[in-house]
């Protein structure tokens, strides 16, 4: 069982589902049917907000602790920015009372950080076009020390038990830490943690792929060609998010690809993009490399600058996967 007397353990906890509840209360006011995908508005106030809230909850607990996150107040500081500003000020003073435009930008700023020998990552909302649809997206918190992961929370608003999708449901809190496993409570009423362990599926016929509605950082083509070559039939699971990775530990999804996209040959997947959902898996008893089959390696800053693409799964299918990925030159991108 996860400690949960634990202060890193009671803090990632506290703090994932207090910037789940401020992102639940953007949306519910600004994302309206007719919005386009276009208008980022919204999702752009949830992320700031989302920031400022894990951020001021980390100077509470943690003052020491850098953090390293998507966003930064640059934007906010400037005189076009000022509603936006004024927008995330409001919704983060239902938090607390410090909340002024200039404490939101010194804590949206936090997150501007280089990583160092120990310091939290986070993804305010991993999943933006989820998030504007009202499906899937996750707020992603991590730890990480001397470069390897060692605590990982995944608030999912929209899946219940860590797998199905529930718009408006009780959403999912996932936890992993290193060598105590991974577990998930209800979001909105966080009580009893179940263990979550990945699938024992070893056919790749059998398989249960996990794809992304967004595909600007992967490369369609060549994931359909590796689901042909692996002779897998059953239908995709589309899903936005690192809540996929909450999936895969839950054992009702067995393989997540991230490849590269013929228009970014060269991008590299960001550190608050994985980190979280790494350890999911990992202590699941799942598996996650780059395409080439290399560990992640998190010391190279706030990307992960020494690995291509990725490939999760549930272990047992993993050495199949790759050597299927090397048969259609995925880490090539074309």
């Amino acid at each position: 069982m996860i400690d949960l007397n634990n202060p890193e353990v009671k803090f990632a906890l506290h703090a994932v589902r207090q910037a789940c509840q401020v992102v639940q209360h953007v949306q519910a006011d600004m994302v309206s049917p007719a919005l386009t995908k276009e208008d980022r508005s919204p999702v752009t106030v949830a992320d700031f907000a989302s920031q400022a809230v894990v951020a001021w909850l980390l100077t509470q607990d943690f003052p020491e602790d850098p953090l390293v996150a998507e966003e930064n107040a640059e934007a906010l500081r400037q005189p076009s920015g000022r509603q936006m500003l004024e927008l995330v000020t409001h919704y983060i003073a239902q938090f607390t009372p410090q909340a002024t435009p200039e404490s939101v930008c010194d804590w949206v700023d936090k997150g501007a950080t280089e990583p160092g020998p120990r310091f939290w990552c986070l993804d305010p909302i991993d999943g933006t076009k989820g998030f504007l649809r009202g499906d899937q997206y996750a707020v992603a918190l991590a730890l990480l020390v001397e470069g390897k992961v060692q605590l990982g929370v995944l608030g999912c608003p929209n899946l219940t038990d860590a797998y199905r999708p529930d718009i408006c449901g009780t959403g999912s809190l996932v936890i992993a830490s290193r060598s105590q496993g991974t577990w998930v409570t209800p979001l909105d009423y966080p009580g009893e943690f179940s263990p979550l362990h990945v699938s024992e599926r070893v056919k790749p016929s059998n398989a249960r792929v996990l794809r992304s509605f967004e595909s600007r950082h992967t490369n369609i083509t060549q994931i359909d060609e590796f689901v042909q070559i692996m002779g897998v039939r059953a239908e995709p699971i589309r899903m936005d998010s690192q809540a996929k990775y909450a999936v895969l530990a839950s054992g009702k999804g067995d393989l997540l690809l991230r490849l590269l996209s013929t228009s970014q040959p060269d991008y590299r997947e960001k550190i608050w993009d994985q980190a979280a959902g790494s350890i999911i898996l990992e202590e699941a008893g799942g598996r996650i490399t780059d395409i080439l089959g290399k560990e992640l390696d998190f010391n190279q800053g706030r990307t992960l600058a020494k690995n291509r693409g990725i490939c999760a799964s549930n272990k047992h299918l993993h050495r199949t996967a790759l050597k299927t990925l090397d048969a259609i030159g995925a880490w090539s991108g074309d």
